[in-house]
């Protein structure tokens, strides 16, 4: 029975809880921030930062007051530099690499790339036109932010594009996946308005394989881009999953993100099983939406958990605890809810193909921690039918592409993002995938014109 103490929490208070927890710059803040820039000729900033913004640009404008250029210089690189602004390690990336680093402190990077973008939403700035039309469709499945920056760079180009996408809303992860507080739908659906102004069709409920087929795409377009990421959370494949209170991380964060707010997480206590960024997410959502207790298991350490280290020093500041080297072996019901989950302690051996040390069992260690909601965040499962659909190569899943072209085994079809990321290969952000819909889209440009010159 759960014994744990029910804490009077409104839906008023529940609702403040997901508001976004970081206040940007103010005007003055922004101007001291932005001076304070050195305009580096060869920025480092500018390498480090996958989608190439031209940095030092985009912040000198901010310091004359041309918040328009400031924001088309960033979405010119990145057509979604305002989600960006937001969720990119940018310790690790653009501002890590700051000179100042070397004496005082790096720039506000990341903060004076969402005032630029802020202002622009709150204006209802538009800020690209489309292209002259070449009489060449594309088709790209997924609209999220490969697949947007793919359609998007494509419009420019001049290239009549549609997207298929399976949700009620386009912007993918940026949408439904990443929780409230840090990234607010507002900021996505701006992004998705942007490619819409540019004459980009956008299909939503509409799933390919259901409601379109892969051959029908093949038939009516003259190139189709795969940009369908990643799937749900799999099974753990341990005895309890089909209880009450079992939770796919994924399906948690949207749930947040699209329903109304209840009070059924007040005074619970939680587990979430993982230690990426959408296991972060699980875990500080249960905190804002009135958990009592909130843990994380990982079968690892924290020096192989692949969560950025700002979300995890976020989780830490929300009060979630981390329970290392602990791996579930079972999750325990009664009634047909979940009461408890049976645990066992991991040691650490001889290092995975991908570099991190496999967790071998403790024999003989097996604990039970008291639990009323489990969430399970072990990674993501494949849209293999769907890839198979399409009769393109593929290993478990990740679509194998051509090296800088970004072609698949069938030369007519295009991929990027998730769905060519395997385990251990490459950075999975949401800013990678950004750079790969664009140069995606170049590649295929390149192609119709060296096909058009041969003609």
């Amino acid at each position: 029975m759960n014994k744990t103490k029910k804490v009077a929490l409104s839906l008023t208070d529940l609702r403040s809880n997901f508001k976004e927890v970081q206040s940007g710059l103010s005007n003055r803040e922004a101007a001291e921030e932005a001076n304070r820039c050195l305009y580096c000729y060869d920025a480092p900033c500018i390498k480090a930062c996958p989608t190439e913004i031209d940095i030092p640009t985009f912040i000198k404008k901010i310091a004359s007051g041309n918040l328009k250029g400031s924001a088309a210089t960033i979405m010119l690189s990145n057509p979604v530099g305002a989600s960006c602004s937001r969720v990119c390690p940018t310790e690790e990336l653009c501002e890590g690499a700051c000179v100042l680093n070397q004496a005082t402190k790096p720039i506000q990077i990341g903060n004076l790339q969402r005032y630029a973008t802020d202002w622009a939403i709150r204006n209802e700035q538009i800020l690209f036109e489309a292209g002259e039309k070449k009489g060449k469709t594309v088709a790209v499945v997924g609209g999220g932010p490969a697949g947007l920056s793919a359609a998007r760079e494509l419009a420019r180009l001049g290239y009549t594009v549609t997207i298929f996408e399976a949700e009620a809303q386009a912007g993918g992860l940026n949408t439904y996946g990443i929780v409230s507080f840090r990234l607010p739908q507002a900021v996505s659906y701006w992004e998705v308005d942007q490619v819409r102004s540019l004459g980009v069709e956008i299909r939503t409920n509409t799933r390919v394989g259901r409601d379109v087929s892969a051959e029908e795409l093949l038939e009516r377009y003259d190139a189709v881009v795969l940009a369908i990421g990643m799937g749900k959370v799999p099974m753990l494949g341990i005895g309890g999953e089909e209880l009450d209170g079992v939770y796919d991380a994924i399906d948690f964060v949207k749930r947040t993100k699209t329903n109304e707010l209840t009070n059924e997480f007040v005074g619970k206590r939680v587990v979430v099983i993982g230690a990426g960024n959408t296991a972060i997410d699980g875990a500080t959502c249960s905190v804002r939406l009135g958990a009592e207790n909130v843990k994380i298991l990982y079968r690892r350490t924290r020096e192989e958990m692949s969560a950025y280290d700002f979300e995890y020093e976020f989780a830490k500041q929300d009060g979630v605890e981390f329970r290392w080297l602990t791996a579930p072996k079972r999750i325990i019901g009664e009634n047909g809810s979940v009461t408890g989950i049976e645990c066992v302690k991991m040691a650490l051996g001889d290092p995975d193909k991908d570099g991190r040390r496999r967790p071998e069992v403790v024999a003989g260690s097996e604990f039970v921690i008291p639990v009323d909601v489990v969430i399970k965040a072990i990674g993501q499962s494949r849209y293999i039918e769907m890839i198979e659909g399409f009769g393109l190569a593929h290993s478990h899943g990740v679509v194998m592409v051509t090296k800088g072209t970004f072609q698949t085994s069938n030369p007519k079809v295009y991929a990027c993002g998730d769905v060519t990321f395997g385990k251990g290969q490459g950075e999975a952000m949401v800013v990678t995938a950004a750079q790969q819909g664009k140069l995606t889209a170049h590649e295929i440009h390149k192609q119709f014109a060296s096909v058009t010159e041969t003609v």
